[in-house]
């Protein structure tokens, strides 16, 4: 695919009087300078789009707070079942990380599911997991329990 100009036609000032002279756009060593750059520009504005790509974005916790309240959001908390018994987001759901594979399937996988571990860190590959397993709409609580509680939202403590 490539774009030729007749010169003669396009700028008969310039003295290329010669009918039939092209000029090949996508291979002139100038053109094809800017065509690196171009291609190198729009793969930086895309790269934080396709970096989320894989395990879902991160999201804030006003961001998690919204996408339960407007779009049933689940709240997946991936610590070990001591860590969320001794404290907790109150809507959350417990499904320990070690046992994604087997019990994934008692989530809906018709609603968005945001995935929580203590600082947000292991829940990036709890993520990555539940997309593998056919989750369309996973993110990750970014900051995790401690952002949620740093926030001033609720955490159920161990009675």
């Amino acid at each position: 695919m490539s774009a030729f100009y007749n010169c003669y036609e396009l700028c008969p000032e310039s003295g290329a009087n010669q009918p039939g002279l092209t000029v090949d756009f996508f291979l002139a060593p100038t053109n094809l300078v800017l065509i690196a750059v171009a291609l190198g520009s729009g793969l930086l504005l895309a790269w934080p789009a396709l970096a989320k790509g894989g395990a879902g974005g991160a999201i804030s916790t006003t961001q998690a707070v919204l996408m339960m309240n407007q779009q049933h959001a689940v709240l997946v908390d991936v610590r070990p079942l001591e860590l969320f018994n001794n404290g907790h987001i109150a809507q959350a759901r417990s499904l320990p990380a070690s046992d994604l594979p087997l019990k994934a399937n008692s989530l809906p996988k018709n609603k968005p599911l945001i995935i929580v571990c203590d600082l947000g860190k292991s829940a990036v590959s709890a993520a990555a997991e539940l997309k593998k397993l056919g989750f369309a709409e996973v993110s990750v609580l970014e900051g995790g329990l401690k952002a949620w509680g740093e926030a001033g939202l609720p955490i159920t403590a161990k009675k």
